[in-house]
This record gives structure tokens, C-alpha cells and sequence, in this order.
């Protein structure tokens, strides 16, 4: 492919216009008094922590008589020093929202009528506490779904614990859409099932795979900085080479731009894997001391001799096989891999372009792998593993007769089990299991920061799903499309509202903790969640009053960061906690720098405590699984093998590998959607800088520099590869329908040199049907024609495995 000078300048320039826009985004459009009008000012700076995505970076908010007027960043915090990304400055926006919910909301008409009643607070949680008594007393507390997406700070455990001790297994998390296909691959080879940090600042050479390192990763801010030292603010410049199926900003201002076929990333890392076993390029004393299953091995226990990763990847994975399946040159595989081993650090990593297909799971395995062959895990300069901050121990919860049993059903989701081994949650499935699918009824579903009726591909079944349950809660501060299918909403605070701590995303490596206080009093009859639903457990009663021992979420985080007081180090050390929690406010964060290489048994979980290349715990998960299978079968009277159980298994799981290789990282086929004849292209979505996960549509700052490479602002568009367009008859601005099996969205084209010839891209966030009036009815969502695809090793979200045709309105 060839993109031009004119080309690659327009998308490099978003580049640059996200950095200008960190520092001179303008100010709120709430004039503060002015020193000499005559009016008293009473100012102040409060720090807090951005949510505008999970970077978790340190802000500073400027209050003049009681009105937050300007944010910039918090000089001093680790992950970003001062500096914001264009979606921090946003939270004004947010904040004084004309179309925010004031209050508590009862549903009076039929689901997504839009007709509403104001109720006092007291009257919604009686509701909901009313509801939960009775399923509980029913014995039928599994039935309550508690849906959630920005699980923030102790959030995430607070929603745990109460269903833990209310008595359901059903803590559905979003990450099944977002990017769990990292973690799962860090699981099958680390043994710790979370997002990996990087050694940015000391790597001289990054292969990027399928991940927004500028425009769309997390922390953002943080990468941002990391790029400019990377390239300019250290005598030796690294070396970043991105490998996707589109020209984003972040292949732009790469050094290097690899065009790859849309799920073939295992492919081409184990291409690249072979040059270097090959040429015997990698890193034999690093192999040797910390991993295991590179050599072909014997098992100790049953005499088996099991296939390794050498012999594997000199087997399948000759660049001129893999050159077949991922359309990148043999000359680039072989050049590729001499300079990744050669370049010392180096770092191979991944994001969502990789890791959400149908082939996800084994895609980041393969990815990752080509770490540990050139020794850079653990070593400055490479991939490291992020360490939590010493918080106060969780009570033990005070689990009842119902609570037990409950805790003990299926999950509505099958995470787990034979039908998705590794999933923790499988959020995308649950209309499926809504209509019929799952191991019993629904009754009641809350959500938090989660909005499925936009988020979900083909969104369209959970139109059809919602309908079907009875009572549905939502805690959000916008009428989003979810809540206006909600029966109940009871408002959240925005987060410059509410009291809330924040655990930094993995990155830096070290412990940091920031404090996200109320900078200014609330604006109008809300409530922060975790106060909510500290009050319902009380209101509940019994062993579930029991297992929440706090007043409110302000006095929970003073309860866990005493853990912080008591530890003694870091940046704030105190004689008392009073005088702790004073600076810690004062401050914004704690943070226990630096990070401590080469610690082997925090970095390696596994069982053979190393790097697996053969994964034994996916072996021991699926020996798990074939067991139950076993003795399901003979519950029934079935003669079944083990041999038997496993194919069984394996066929569910739509996957082609079979013996070792299903233990090793592996290039699994992808799967589409649609006929090729009648549906000749591939639909590709993505996300841009201003993307703030599906909430950034409604502040008119981020609309305006929406699609700054394609000239486009307040809507959607479509890129075709121009000489794509040209065979289409369609031309630059056209309207066109883009139409899957699912459905057809109707959007402007735009001829786009770096869009590969069969592949149409899509970007996320536009497309509501509800959401205020900076959001509703702009653009179209590329999720409502998105099929329903997983990886079901995983239990991800496919993404990219939709077919699609383009023609003109």
C-alpha cells in the first residue's frame, strides 16, 4: 500500500492537535468575576483525578465562588505531571450538562416512551430494597445481575461484596468488550490475569500491535509523554513500528507502518518468532533460567512428551507461510525480527486490534511470547508487572444460608465453564441468556458507568432482551440509551462531585493511589453509587446490613488507605492518620516509587513459577473441565474418554488446534461473518483521541475535533481505499449505506489513502439515540451492525469478524 506525503501529514497532525489541545484547550464558558468588577472572589485550586478513561491522571480544578471554571493537570502525579489529554479538560462539560438527571426517576409509561416521575430518594431505595428483600426471601437472590463498566478505586470490590453477601454469582463486568484478551494471555503465561505495564522510557524499539498508542490506549497522557521522550528527549531515539490494518494517527508518526490482513497477528509474531529461533537470535540465557516449554519436554508424572515452542514455530511458521496469511512481505517478517532481537530493550505488545477477534486469546499469547525469546520481561526497558498499593484488608463478608446458595448457582453468563474456560465475565452474551439461553430467569439488572443498549455489538438484541426483565436499575447521571429502558434510574454525582479513589491502570509498575474529592458541592439531587449502595445493603438488613459496616464511601476509603498511614513509606508518611488523610488530600496521591526489576516470584505466577510458553494453566483448566464432563456423563450412564471429552470441548470452542498446540501460542484462523461474494469487505471500528468510552459525545469540545485527518466534525464517516471507492462508483463526501448481515447504517464516505482496499472503517462513539442534546441523533453507531461474534476460549467480543458491502444512497 501506498499512502501519500499529503496523507500521511493530515493524520500525523491529529497527532500534534491532541497535544496542542492538552494545553491550550480554552476555558470554561463560565466567565469567573474578574479582580477589578467589583464582586468578591473566593478561589481555589482542588486536586483531584480525572474519569474521562481509566488512566486515573491528577488533576487540578480551579473553584471561583463555588464554581469549578478550569482544569488542568496536577503537576506532580506520576502518570501524567501536569499535563492532560483533550478529553481532561472536558469535565466542565460534564459537569454543567443542561440535560443531566437532577434526581431520582421512576419509568411511567412503556420502555423508551421518555415518560418520567421525580421520586425522593427515600421512596427509590425503598423500592429497590423492597424488590431485593423479596427475591431474596423467595430464595431466588442469583436472579439480580449487577452490570458494570468504569469500576474505579474500590468500586469494583464494594459491587462485589454486595453480591457476595446478598447472594448472587452474577458480577457481569464490561472488560469482555473493552480488552481481555490481554490479561488472559498475561494469565497463560504469567499466571496473573491483568493489563501488563511498560517500561516506555527505557525501550529503544516498540512493535505495536493493533494498539492506539497515541490516539487510543491507556494511560493515555501517560503514553502521550512516553512517545515525546521516546523520540525526542533521550540521545538514543527508539524505534516504534506499528502493525494494524488501518493508517491511524499512531502509524502515522511511527518510523514504520505494517498493513496486516485483520486477525493474523498470531501469524506474523510467530513468523517473526522464527527468524529469531532460527537464526538463533534470541535470548538463550533469559529462555533458559525463566521459561518453560520453549524445548520439546517430557512430563515427569505421566512419561508424556509434549511438543515445544521451538519446534513449533520452526515447523508452521516460515515467513513465507506466514506472508500468505497476514499479506506482509517475507523481506519485512525476516527484517523485522533481526531488529526487534538486535534492538535491545525491546518491547512486542498489543491492544484491542489484536486481541478482539475471534482468534484474541492466542493472538496476544503469540504476541507476548516474543518477549520472553528476547528476555524483556522484567529488565528496564521492558514489560513489567504493576504492584497495588498497600490498602486495609476487606472485612470478611457475613454470608447468610441464602447468600451461600446463591453465590453457588451457575453464572447467567457461563463464564468459566466449558462454554467460555477462561472468561471472567461474558457481558456481550447476556440477551441471549436474558431470552432463554442462561440457566434461569432474570429479574433484576442494576448498571453502573455501563450503557449494553450502545455498547454491545448487534445492540439491536438488547432491545429485544430488556423488554423481558422485570425490573431494571440504573445509577447514571445521563438519560443514556440503557436508562431510557430503565424502570428506576437513581443518579450518580459526576465525578467532580463525589468522593472516590482511584487505583492507577497498570503502567508505571510502582504503587500509586490518587483521592478524587468534591471540588465543588453538587449541583443538584444526586447521589454518589457507592453511598447508594452502602444504603441498600442497610436497608436489606440482616447479614447483608451486616457486610457494610461504613456510614459512607468517603469513610470506606478512609477505612482502606490506612493500610497507606500504616505502611510508613511512600510519599506521604505521617504520625498520625488525621495528618495523613489531611495530606493525602492536600496532595492528591500517594505513590511508592520505583519499581523493583528482575522480581521474579511477584512476575512469574505460574505453576512452574517461569515464563509458559506451553500454558499449563490452560492445560489444567481444560483437564478441569474434561473432568466434569466426565462425570456428567456417567451421572447419565455414558461411556465417555477422556480423548472424548476434550475434542468435545474443543469443538465448542471452534478451535483447530489440536495436542500440544492448543497449548502453545498458535495462529488460529479468524472468523467472518457474512458471505465474501455477496459481502466483499471487512468492517474494521476504532477509537480516536477523543474517544472517552461511548461519553464523550456529549461535550461540544470533543465533537469539534472529532475527525481532524478527514475534515469531519459532529458525525460519522466511513474510510474506503480510494481506488476501492472508485470500482464503487462513490466519491469523496457521498452518503452510502454500509450493510451486514445484521442490519445496514447509513454515512458519509471519505476516500482514505490508509485504509487498506477491503477494508471499510468505522470510528466508535457517534450514534445515540438518547444521551442529551450534544449526543442524540448525531452520526451513526457502527454496533448496530456489528454481528455477534466471540472468541470463546476467552469469551470476548469479536469486533472484527463482520462482512460487510458499501454502496451508494
Amino acid at each position: 500500500m501506498k499512502v501519500s506525503r499529503r496523507a500521511f501529514l493530515k493524520v500525523s497532525a491529529v497527532g500534534g492537535a491532541g497535544a496542542a489541545l492538552a494545553s491550550q484547550m480554552p476555558l470554561s464558558t463560565i466567565s469567573p468575576p474578574q479582580k477589578n468588577s467589583g464582586v468578591s472572589i473566593d478561589e481555589k485550586w482542588v486536586p483531584s483525578v480525572c474519569l474521562q478513561c481509566p488512566a486515573g491522571c491528577g488533576i487540578m480544578v480551579r473553584v471561583v465562588n463555588g464554581r469549578a471554571v478550569k482544569i488542568e493537570g496536577l503537576p506532580e502525579h506520576p502518570i501524567n505531571l501536569g499535563r492532560l489529554c483533550p478529553k481532561g479538560h472536558i469535565g466542565l462539560q460534564i459537569l454543567y450538562d443542561p440535560d443531566r438527571i437532577k434526581g431520582p426517576m421512576r419509568r411511567i409509561g412503556k420502555r423508551g416512551e421518555g415518560k418520567w416521575e421525580k421520586i425522593s430518594w427515600d421512596e427509590a431505595l425503598g423500592l429497590v430494597a423492597k424488590r431485593l428483600r423479596a427475591l431474596r426471601q423467595k430464595g431466588e437472590s442469583h436472579r439480580l445481575v449487577f452490570m458494570s463498566g468504569r469500576n474505579r478505586g474500590q468500586m469494583g470490590g464494594l459491587i462485589g461484596r454486595f453480591l457476595a453477601a446478598y447472594g448472587s454469582p452474577n458480577d457481569v463486568g464490561h472488560s469482555s468488550i473493552c480488552a481481555d484478551g490481554s490479561p488472559q494471555a498475561h494469565y497463560l503465561t504469567q499466571g496473573f490475569k491483568a493489563y501488563a505495564g511498560y517500561d516506555w522510557d527505557n525501550t529503544n524499539y516498540l512493535l505495536c500491535f493493533g494498539g492506539g498508542f497515541i490516539e487510543a490506549w491507556r494511560p493515555t497522557t501517560r503514553l502521550l509523554r512516553a512517545f515525546g521522550h521516546m523520540r525526542r528527549e533521550r540521545p538514543i531515539r527508539a524505534k516504534i513500528v506499528q502493525v494494524e490494518t488501518r493508517f491511524s494517527v499512531t502509524a502515522a508518526k511511527a518510523d514504520e507502518w505494517i498493513p496486516i490482513n485483520p486477525g493474523t497477528d498470531a501469524a506474523l509474531a510467530l513468523g517473526i518468532a522464527h527468524v529469531i529461533v532460527k537464526e538463533e537470535l534470541y535470548d538463550k540465557t533469559f529462555v533458559a533460567e525463566h521459561t518453560f516449554g520453549f524445548e520439546d519436554w517430557t512430563n515427569e508424572k505421566t512419561g508424556k512428551k509434549h511438543m515445544g515452542f521451538k519446534s513449533l514455530v520452526l515447523r508452521d511458521y516460515s515467513p513465507a507461510k506466514v506472508s500468505k496469511i497476514t499479506g506482509v512481505s517475507e523481506v519485512t517478517i525476516v527484517r523485522i525480527a533481526r531488529e526487534f532481537a538486535a534492538t535491545q530493550p525491546a518491547i512486542a505488545a498489543g491492544e484491542r486490534g489484536a486481541s478482539m477477534q475471534t482468534n484474541g486469546v492466542y493472538n496476544r499469547f503469540a504476541i507476548h511470547a516474543l518477549n520472553a525469546l528476547v528476555g524483556s520481561l522484567e529488565v528496564p526497558g521492558g514489560v513489567i508487572v504493576q504492584h497495588g498499593p498497600p490498602l486495609t484488608k476487606w472485612p470478611d463478608v457475613m454470608g447468610d444460608e441464602i447468600a451461600k446458595k446463591g453465590v453457588k448457582e451457575p453464572r447467567i453468563d457461563y463464564a468459566g465453564t466449558k462454554k467460555y474456560p477462561l472468561a471472567g465475565k461474558v457481558y456481550q452474551d447476556l440477551p441471549e441468556m436474558i431470552l432463554g439461553e442462561g440457566p434461569y430467569p432474570v429479574d433484576t439488572i442494576m448498571l453502573y458507568y455501563t450503557n449494553p443498549l450502545f455498547s454491545t455489538p448487534d445492540v439491536s438484541r438488547w432491545y429485544k432482551a430488556i423488554e423481558k426483565v422485570p425490573f431494571v436499575v440504573t445509577f447514571s447521571p445521563f438519560l443514556d440509551e440503557t436508562s431510557d429502558y430503565a424502570d428506576l434510574i437513581l443518579p450518580d454525582h459526576t465525578y467532580l462531585e463525589r468522593w472516590h479513589d482511584d487505583v492507577i491502570y497498570p503502567s508505571l509498575g510502582y504503587p500509586v493511589i490518587s483521592l478524587r474529592q468534591p471540588v465543588v458541592k453538587p449541583l443538584f439531587d444526586t447521589r454518589s453509587t457507592g453511598d447508594v449502595i452502602i444504603e441498600l445493603a442497610k436497608r436489606i438488613g440482616g447479614t447483608v446490613a451486616q457486610s457494610f459496616p461504613w456510614k459512607s464511601y468517603e469513610e470506606l476509603i478512609k477505612e482502606k488507605v490506612k493500610g497507606l498511614h500504616e505502611a510508613q513509606k511512600g510519599n506521604i508518611v505521617a504520625p498520625t492518620f488525621t495528618n495523613f488523610w489531611e495530606e493525602f488530600k492536600k496532595k492528591g496521591f500517594w505513590a511508592n516509587p520505583p519499581y523493583k526489576f528482575r522480581d521474579w516470584e511477584h512476575s512469574f505466577q505460574t505453576p512452574s513459577k517461569r515464563f509458559e510458553f506451553f500454558s499449563q494453566n490452560l492445560e489444567h483448566k481444560l483437564e478441569e473441565l474434561t473432568k466434569k464432563e466426565l462425570d456428567k456423563a456417567k451421572e447419565k450412564g455414558k461411556t465417555l474418554t477422556d480423548e472424548q471429552a476434550l475434542e468435545e470441548i474443543l469443538r465448542g470452542l471452534k478451535l483447530k488446534a489440536r495436542r500440544d498446540e492448543v497449548f502453545l501460542p498458535h495462529y488460529e484462523p479468524i472468523r467472518y461473518v457474512g458471505k465474501e461474494k455477496e459481502y466483499p469487505l471487512l468492517l474494521n471500528t476504532y477509537k480516536l483521541m477523543t474517544h472517552a468510552e461511548g461519553r464523550s459525545t456529549n461535550s461540544p469540545w470533543m465533537q469539534e475535533i472529532l475527525g481532524l485527518h478527514v475534515g469531519m466534525r459532529w458525525d460519522s464517516w466511513a474510510e474506503i481505499n480510494p481506488e476501492t471507492a472508485k470500482k464503487l462508483g462513490i466519491r469523496d463526501g457521498d452518503e452510502v449505506w454500509v450493510e451486514s448481515v445484521v442490519g445496514k447504517i447509513k454515512t458519509r464516505a471519505k476516500l482514505y489513502p490508509g485504509a487498506m482496499p477491503h477494508v471499510v472503517n468505522i470510528p466508535f462513539e457517534l450514534g445515540h439515540r438518547a444521551y442529551g442534546r450534544w449526543a442524540k441523533g448525531r452520526g451513526v453507531n457502527p454496533n448496530e451492525i456489528l454481528v455477534h461474534e466471540n472468541d470463546r476460549l476467552g469469551g470476548l467480543a469479536a469486533f472484527f469478524s463482520t462482512r460487510v458491502k458499501v454502496y451508494k444512497v
